[in-house]
């Protein structure tokens, strides 16, 4: 006995997928899957992402009790960047980075750069300042680090789990890429933020 099965299959659900001219492609398409998932992929990480650097802009403002004891908040009177700028032990900024450290425009411009690109990467705006700030950040704080170190500057033993690439390096290059797909178009304000005038006649701005 012949079995005949049905040539209707349950198309299943699909999110629609946005390309780069804005037109939504078919569902059924294999190419708008992929689009889709990687569109949602990449959105993901940029949420994620900010939250990271909204996170810390909290914790060090409020002082949480995680990473910032309880009590010594910025909003308490203690300054986000003595504790870590202060205890440079290597690498060829460590005096540099001591005379930084307490100095209110140090602790000002490390906040807003926080708070700015966090909120940027969850909003899907700005991506490209983001980067690039985010970047210069994550740089200087691979250099107060200083991961190729195998010891500090009083020969104890640095414990540095990789000479490079560690995860400043990682966020920066997961920064720039995030800009380069302009993931801000799913799930954010980028597209919205793009039809600005002055986006639009300034591209760094995107």
């Amino acid at each position: 006995m012949a079995v005949h099965q049905s040539t209707h299959r349950g198309s299943g659900f699909r999110l629609p997928s946005f390309r780069r001219d804005g037109a939504v492609s078919a569902p059924g398409s294999v190419e708008a899957g992929a689009l889709t998932v990687r569109a949602c992929v990449f959105a993901s990480a940029r949420v994620l992402m900010g939250f990271v650097f909204l996170w810390a802009f909290l914790d060090k403002t409020f002082g949480f009790g995680y990473a910032t004891v309880s009590g010594k908040g910025w909003v308490d009177g203690s300054s986000p960047t003595e504790g870590f700028l202060g205890h440079v032990a290597v690498g060829p900024m460590e005096s540099t980075f001591h005379s930084w450290a307490g100095a209110a425009w140090a602790d000002w411009l490390f906040m807003l750069g926080l708070l700015g690109i966090g909120l940027a990467l969850t909003a899907g705006v700005a991506l490209r300042l983001a980067a690039f700030a985010g970047t210069v950040m994550m740089a200087l704080m691979w250099v107060a680090e200083w991961p190729p170190a195998k010891h500090l500057s009083d020969g104890s033993a640095s414990m540095s789990t990789n000479p490079f690439a560690d995860y400043h390096v990682v966020y920066a290059v997961v920064l720039v890429a995030l800009a380069a797909v302009s993931a801000g178009n799913v799930f954010g304000l980028g597209r919205l933020w793009a039809r600005l005038p002055v986006v639009r006649d300034h591209a760094w701005l995107r």
